[in-house]
């Protein structure tokens, strides 16, 4: 039986830098504008953790400032908020600022998706007694993955708000239903500016991207 030793790390001689792929290169050996984008690559990383980690303190500072001014509000009634809070809106007393915080969450589809989907084929089949391609194609396509293999959550469960008065239809739409996994669920929090005169709020942004 072989067991798991802990990988040590590669001691890097005096004189020599690594490359990508783990070789030692010595120093003099390297070309300057590779040393210089070097560090430049470095400067810049060093930077953006800084930032990176100046935004998650952010981040947690932000949601234990609301979730203690919910329960003040809440206490007002007589009410206690507990457990984890779900999307809220708050304005500046002018209007003229707004904090949201937005709550969500990852689905998926365990092996009953794959039940809902022979229903409902036999349903079509029952249907269209083979004269309507289209309904057939709707279901396929609500039904198709992507590169990675997934399924459309949205599509899928918007065959839930079809109306169709069938016991096999129900059925599936059962099947689906039980079929829902909660992968995972995320907070997000987004802070406006209103501009101008207009009731049109500008996000503040807190990504490279945007800014």
């Amino acid at each position: 039986m072989k067991t798991n030793e802990a990988t040590e790390a590669v001691q890097i001689p005096a004189g020599y830098v690594q490359d990508r792929e783990g070789h030692l290169v010595p120093k003099d050996k390297v070309k300057q504008i590779d040393k210089d984008r070097d560090v430049l690559v470095k400067k810049i990383a060093k930077k953006a953790r800084g930032i990176s980690g100046e935004l998650a303190a952010l981040k947690a500072e932000v949601f234990e400032m609301v979730s203690e001014f919910i329960e003040k509000s809440a206490s007002e009634y007589g009410a206690k908020v507990g457990g984890k809070k779900g999307n809220v809106t708050l304005f500046s007393y002018d209007g003229e600022l707004k904090v949201q915080i937005s709550r969500g969450v990852t689905q998926s589809f365990d092996e009953r998706l794959q039940t809902a989907k022979v229903i409902i084929d036999e349903c079509i089949h029952v249907w269209a007694k083979g004269a309507n391609k289209n309904l057939q194609a709707l279901m396929d396509h609500a039904f198709q993955v992507d590169k990675e293999g997934k399924v459309s959550v949205e599509r899928i469960l918007g065959l839930r708000r079809l109306k169709i008065d069938d016991p096999r239809w129900h059925e599936a739409m059962r099947a689906i239903a039980d079929s829902i996994q909660i992968n995972s669920s995320k907070t997000y929090f987004r802070v406006f500016e209103k501009v101008g005169d207009a009731e049109e709020y500008r996000r503040i942004p807190l990504d490279a991207a945007s800014a």
